[in-house]
């Protein structure tokens, strides 16, 4: 691999107070091998720490406990007891916690501090956001909670909530959780099937759902595919309306029971029920592109832990700010004094991982800056608008946001007061190169950028950012404390630093799902990553280690263009492709070839021996490209795309057709879906197209003569 230009150092400051130093120092005297010399060189502590949280995971899961202050009983020791099969392995076996207390906590004396900022589409065209205080949300809380209560809701009773990403998704999860209810949530954007595909498995014994939502500057009813959902689920299923419009009809479907009046009505005071740490808190589902969507099951302290970690040791998110910054033009960063707490602005839905793991930034003491609807209204800039409004510290966007903006030239940093900001954070599919230079150049010098890597199966991260460590150009800065990561080929072997294989975690991990939902055997849970490496947990990314102890994804293992055994991953063949001004977005796809030799041709299928002597179909890569207004894709783009291929990546890897299109399909969480373009390419039938923002797109796809 080639070697990465350095973007960014922190300064010495910034360095000596992150918290993941403190970790460090702490762990050293508990007994971890870290030298004091290393301690004073920002990046060479973190091999021995990691190491260690390796080695002796009761030590190092009980230090994140202590250190993050988590608030129950840690029960006796030992923490950690492993177990035959990794995902048998149990963290704090005696503990009792409650997840919403530790959210909740931190408002104790904080009362009159602000908690959550809302922002939608409507606040943007009225000028004036939304607030709650600590003690604000508190009172929500109990509330909610007494009439969860009143209602017969108990401890392990499903609630699923259709909502989109604003305070009432908030206080509905919290009251939830304090009593031991399962949460599970939707964004209002996926259509009944696509809803009923996920709720009518888990028979929730509450609904809580909008009347309408707004995206774009349009306006979406929901009460009539309400009554759908509700006609398909158990009769018995109580429902709450969270009003957004005042449609009557809303509130005239059978039972149903306005949010608002029940969270602003006297409620006893607040109380927190103690449960076991694997107590199940959250169901979350699979994207659903390849089959009904998985319903994963993730235990309360699993999440508050992992979570905990994450947020505070890897992004620096603390309840007062370390008073360290820059200004927009970049510099070594200066003191000043400490502000108020952290403030986090991730951009989510509720149907997202992410949206669950923005959540417990309150854990942390952070405020929770919400938004929702669109990114691009009423401009491409409007979540750093908020972001500079809202003086965030932490701000998350897509790759496709930043690709955008970068594409069109847009300066956030020099048309915004992003003073406060510290952390950059990216998700959802691999950040390129050409993003990384655009952030510090155009958003902002002194920053800690940080891609994340992780997904719905472990509802956190495997991959994150390092505060107290350089940032180099396109890649992340390493495996996460506490994750056995490893790259693996495909015999199991491992691989050194700069060779591509499969993504594998070898032990295990506090948020490994408790279980799937109806799998009362545990065999889809097992062959869904324990598979293929027989008792180790593969994920599906094809990636690598850096030189330094950095890792690129460079996409999907099952979307991996594999032409005459060689492999490459699409993110790599996207990273040239973004170069181009002309072109907005792509998707790569390989192609059997000929047409024949596909399962589903009608001729006999020619086979070739690929790699490690395994039988593969032969294959061409095919280019979609979808244009940016105004262009074309003629032979002379196509023949300079074609070049850039041959010399950036492999003559191998050239596409053998590029075609335009005009729209490409993505999932709900915004990532390119290539499996259901190679399923509609070959003629063959999309599973569970409801789980595709726009699946009317594959139509675009299907029976081109190009390909035939």
């Amino acid at each position: 691999m080639k070697k990465s230009p350095l973007l960014w150092r922190p300064s010495p400051q910034r360095a000596d107070n992150s918290l993941i130093r403190l970790f460090a120092r702490q762990a050293q005297e508990r007994g971890a091998p870290i030298p004091d010399a290393a301690l004073q060189s920002p990046p060479s502590y973190y091999p021995a720490l990691h190491a260690w949280s390796l080695r002796e995971p009761a030590d190092f899961w009980e230090l994140v406990w202590d250190f993050c202050d988590i608030a129950g009983d840690k029960g006796a020791p030992p923490f950690f007891h492993p177990a035959k099969h990794m995902k048998d392995a149990r963290f704090f076996p005696e503990a009792q916690l409650n997840f919403a207390e530790n959210l909740l906590r931190h408002g104790i004396g904080r009362e009159q501090e602000t908690a959550i900022r809302f922002r939608d589409e409507a606040c943007i065209d009225h000028g004036e956001d939304q607030f709650l205080t600590w003690g604000d949300l508190r009172r929500r809380v109990a509330c909610i909670q007494h009439a969860l209560r009143e209602a017969d809701i108990r401890a392990g009773d499903r609630i699923a909530a259709i909502l989109p990403n604003m305070p009432a998704a908030i206080t509905l999860a919290l009251a939830a959780s304090s009593i031991g209810a399962v949460f599970s949530s939707c964004s209002p954007d996926y259509g009944a099937q696509g809803i009923l595909d996920r709720f009518a498995q888990i028979q929730p014994k509450l609904l809580v759902a909008c009347d309408a939502c707004r995206y774009n500057g349009k306006h979406f009813p929901q009460t009539e595919k309400l009554r759908e959902i509700l006609a398909a689920l158990p009769p018995d299923t109580q429902l709450w309306i969270q009003r957004i419009t005042d449609d009557p009809n809303a509130m005239k479907l059978p039972g149903a029971r306005c949010l608002e009046t029940i969270a602003t009505a006297a409620s006893p005071p607040l109380a927190f029920t103690p449960l076991p740490f694997d107590h199940p808190l959250y169901i979350v589902f699979s994207s659903g592109t390849t089959g009904a969507p998985k319903c994963m099951v993730h235990r309360a302290g699993g999440v508050l832990l992992q979570h905990c970690k994450e947020h505070r040791l890897h992004a620096d998110i603390r309840p007062q700010d370390s008073g360290i910054s820059a200004s927009n033009s970049g510099g070594v960063g200066s003191v000043r004094p400490p502000q108020k707490a952290d403030a986090l602005c991730y951009f989510t839905t509720c149907s997202w991982m992410m949206w669950n793991w923005m959540l417990s930034a309150l854990a942390s003491g952070a405020q929770l800056h919400l938004y929702d609807g669109s990114p691009l209204h009423p401009n491409n800039e409007s979540l750093f608008a908020y972001a500079a409004a809202a003086g965030a510290t932490h701000l998350g966007v897509s790759p496709k946001l930043l690709d955008l903006l970068r594409q069109e030239g847009k300066r956030p940093g020099t048309n915004h007061d992003l003073s406060r900001l510290r952390c950059l954070l990216s998700s959802g599919s691999p950040l390129g190169g050409e993003n990384f230079r655009y952030a510090y150049d155009h958003i902002k010098a002194d920053l800690h950028l940080s891609p994340i890597s992780g997904g719905t199966e472990l509802l956190s991260c495997f991959v994150g950012g390092n505060p107290d460590a350089p940032v180099w150009e396109g890649e992340m800065q390493g495996i996460n404390l506490g994750m056995g990561v490893e790259i693996w080929n495909d015999k199991g072997e491992p691989l050194p630093p700069g060779e591509k294989g499969e993504l594998v975690c070898t032990r295990p991990f506090p948020t490994m799902p408790l279980r799937f939902w109806n799998d009362p055997n545990g065999e889809r849970y097992h062959q869904a990553y324990f598979s293929h490496f027989p008792g180790i947990w593969r994920h599906g990314d094809f990636a690598a280690v850096t030189e330094h102890n950095g890792v690129i994804i460079f996409g999907r293992s099952d979307a991996l263009l594999n032409i005459g055994g060689i492999r490459v991953g699409t993110a790599e063949l996207y990273a040239v492709v973004e170069r181009f001004a002309e072109i907005a977005a792509a998707v790569a796809i390989a192609q059997e070839w000929p047409p024949s030799a596909s399962p589903q041709g009608s001729g006999a299928s020619k086979m070739r021996r690929g790699v490690d002597n395994d039988i593969q179909l032969d294959t061409r890569i095919i280019l979609f490209t979808q244009m940016r207004e105004g262009e074309r894709l003629d032979d002379t783009l196509a023949q300079r795309l074609r070049s850039a291929v041959a010399q950036r990546l492999n003559p191998r890897f050239v596409p053998a057709v590029i075609l335009p299109v005009a729209d490409i399909p993505r999932t709900k969480s915004g990532k390119i879906s290539e499996m259901a373009v190679r399923e509609a390419v070959h003629g063959r039938e999309v599973k569970n197209r409801a789980a595709l923002e726009n699946p009317e797109s594959l139509d675009l796809f299907r029976d081109l003569p190009e390909l035939a």
